[in-house]
């Protein structure tokens, strides 16, 4: 009973963040994957999420503590109980919110793992290292580096998330004008500019790695595919795309990002090159409004969790140039 009164609450909550909110596919799974994970936790003390308390709430995040759960991942978990509480609220069908001054753990304000500039720099040129070192001979093997160092570039450049880049088509790059269109969260739209770098990248890819992919034999052809669907699927509108013209995953993004870190000597994610892009781009004075613009943050306080890098920064400069704060 409780199981099913606490689906037709998350149901309903996920409707509302899809329909009303409009957020994307992923952001979706990921508040069902946390409030289904407090959900459970109420069963198993006899509760439903309509009756939940503060303390309830509290012990929740507790055991996630004592379970090793890292504090971004558990300041996560109290975000989308808080969405869930506020919208419940509003749909009066409680009229007290547990997630009501319960602060957000203090690791949730540690700044997001970046990579070094060399272990950058080591992380990019890798797959042309590679390929120096392979067979450079090979058409597949020149197409595959020159798609995947360009995607390294732009999601420096860039500070794309994983489902921004997949999802992007052609129509989205404006390399003459040295930007690109980028489709983040709930389907906002932003401007990201790119470098010289990424736009010489992206140029090769587009002029060599792209119309090879396009014709490359995958190893694994999709069952019952027709000739026509082949077709089309070399035809695709992705700005980057698997062999024949496949539609690239997220998890093959990984993949070739924790590959190309090991030059560097520490493993990466897409998600470091992004925190890398920001964190580089304030500690090189850029301004907060900005940074926030370029990584499609709705809300400048998820932005100032860079805030620190500009006060060292600050400090920096200030200890540099002040008479008074020089030493003897």
């Amino acid at each position: 009973m409780a199981s099913e009164a606490n689906s037709r609450v998350l149901s309903g909550f996920l409707d509302y963040l899809r329909i009303e909110k409009g957020l994307a596919a992923n952001s979706i799974s990921a508040y069902t994957t946390d409030i289904l994970q407090f959900s459970e936790f109420l069963e198993k003390h006899k509760r439903l999420l309509l009756s939940a308390r503060r303390n309830d709430v509290r012990e929740f995040l507790q055991q996630l503590f004592s379970n090793q759960v890292d504090g971004r991942s558990v300041g996560r978990k109290l975000s989308a109980l808080r969405h869930l509480y506020r919208y419940l609220l509003l749909d009066k069908r409680i009229d007290y919110d547990p997630t009501l001054n319960i602060e957000s753990p203090r690791q949730w304000k540690v700044l997001p793992k970046s990579l070094a500039r060399d272990e950058v720099e080591s992380t990019l040129a890798s797959p042309m290292t590679l390929l120096a070192s392979g067979d450079r001979n090979s058409k597949d093997a020149v197409a595959l580096a020159a798609r995947d160092r360009a995607m390294l570039e732009l999601l420096y450049a860039g500070a794309l998330r994983v489902s921004e880049m997949v999802n992007a088509t052609l129509e989205d790059l404006k390399l003459e004008s040295g930007y690109m269109l980028v489709r983040g969260k709930g389907d906002k739209e932003r401007i990201v500019p790119l470098g010289k770098p990424a736009q010489d990248a992206l140029s090769e890819y587009l002029a060599q790695g792209r119309p090879v992919l396009a014709e490359m034999r995958g190893s694994k052809p999709p069952k019952n595919a027709a000739r026509s669907s082949s077709i089309s699927m070399k035809n695709s509108p992705s700005l980057f795309i698997a062999r024949g013209g496949r539609r690239l995953t997220r998890q093959r993004v990984w993949q070739m990002v924790g590959a190309a870190s090991v030059a560097s000597g520490r493993h990466a994610s897409p998600h470091m090159l992004r925190h890398s892009c920001a964190t580089h781009m304030v500690e090189n004075g850029a301004d907060l409004r900005t940074v926030q613009t370029i990584l499609g943050h709705s809300d400048i306080s998820t932005t100032q969790i860079y805030t620190h890098l500009a006060l060292d920064r600050l400090r920096t400069v200030y200890q540099k140039h002040h008479p008074r704060a020089k030493g003897r």
